[in-house]
């Protein structure tokens, strides 16, 4: 299919300067525009854009690295996991990573694997990358000695410790302390004496923010911390611990650390012959689609996992395009409490223990 264009299907394809003479513009400040630098006005690049898509134009990466000395790339180290708050963040990068403009390249690692992080990141540097994010959410040392990788292009780190050093380290998806903590706030506020935790496992950081933001709200409203149950994150092993915690008189609220293993606890708890939420209320984490579907629909804390990707890659950019300026600021991700009908004042059929 031929472009009308006024170009011959034979021609050559086209050049900045093609849009710039469309567009009516010079071709530095085509260059201005797909650089995404200041000084441009709306209209401008308005114009420039819709010439460049109007010509079939897209820019010549490999030109730009052999002039900039930068490859226009960033790599990705992550988890190789179908779990659904892993695969949601890798979502959102690679989204945010097309909406800068570079190329994108991903490594998987092998949980179980604690050379794993350290191969990924020298394969990426092998490649050639203008930056790295590393969304490598299992703590594989085990507690051991802090050796940490040096990397010599700037990383963003998300959701757990930076396991590198590098002319600039980023954080970003911290928080969910402050969302565990919400949830467990909101079962104290509807009357629960206290709150029970089903964790996910210790390895991945995210399971232990969660504790650590549970235990944080309970302590801080003078209320009683309870044996915390461990999970591996799947509905069975929610299940499980539904059938364990039916047995216990003294449950009237239970937070589970993602929403499969709640969904698990709400089966063994029905197949027990509780009601939830009129004898036990059930709040999840991450809000999976089927969350709203479940019966009853669940209460839970939905991850902004897009809003977190997108405000992370923004500052490595700026970094690896700005190096000698200040690194911008972290925003803090938003608390996105999603209250559904899992969860409900406490009953008096239960009486719970004073």
């Amino acid at each position: 299919m031929q472009r009308a264009t006024g170009r011959g299907a034979a021609s050559a394809a086209p050049r900045s300067v093609d849009v710039a003479r469309l567009a009516g513009v010079s071709q530095k400040t085509v260059s201005r525009v797909f650089n995404d630098e200041q000084y441009v006005s709306a209209e401008v690049r308005r114009r420039v854009l819709q010439a460049a898509e109007e010509l079939g134009y897209r820019r010549n990466n490999a030109a730009r690295a052999l002039a900039s000395g930068r490859t226009r790339a960033i790599g990705v180290v992550t988890l190789g996991t179908a779990l659904f708050g892993p695969a949601s963040l890798l979502m959102g990068v690679e989204r945010a990573v097309r909406d800068t403009g570079y190329a994108l390249r991903v490594v998987n690692t092998v949980e179980g694997d604690p050379a794993g992080v350290a191969g990924a990141v020298g394969s990426l540097l092998d490649q050639g990358v203008d930056g790295i994010v590393i969304s490598e959410p299992i703590d594989e040392r085990g507690g051991g000695d802090d050796v940490r990788l040096r990397v010599d292009v700037p990383v963003l780190v998300l959701s757990a410790p930076s396991p590198v050093v590098a002319p600039s380290v980023l954080t970003a998806g911290h928080g969910a302390d402050r969302m565990a903590w919400a949830a467990t706030e909101h079962l104290l506020r509807l009357g629960h004496v206290t709150v029970h935790h089903l964790a996910g496992p210790q390895r991945w950081y995210a399971a232990r923010d969660r504790l650590e933001g549970w235990r944080t709200a309970l302590r801080a409203h003078g209320r009683a911390v309870p044996p915390v149950v461990e999970g591996d994150w799947s509905a069975a092993s929610g299940y499980a611990a539904g059938r364990a915690l039916a047995a216990d008189g003294d449950v009237t609220a239970v937070f589970a650390a993602n929403d499969d293993m709640a969904i698990g606890l709400i089966r063994a708890l029905t197949e027990a012959g509780l009601r939830v939420p009129e004898d036990i209320s059930v709040v999840g984490f991450d809000d999976i689609p089927v969350a709203a579907f479940v019966i009853p629909p669940l209460t839970t804390v939905a991850q902004p996992f897009d809003a977190v990707a997108q405000d992370g890659l923004r500052r490595l950019v700026h970094v690896i395009e700005n190096p000698d300026a200040p690194p911008l600021p972290e925003s803090d991700p938003p608390v996105d409490l999603v209250v559904r009908a899992s969860t409900a004042g406490p009953s008096t059929r239960r009486n719970p223990s004073r």
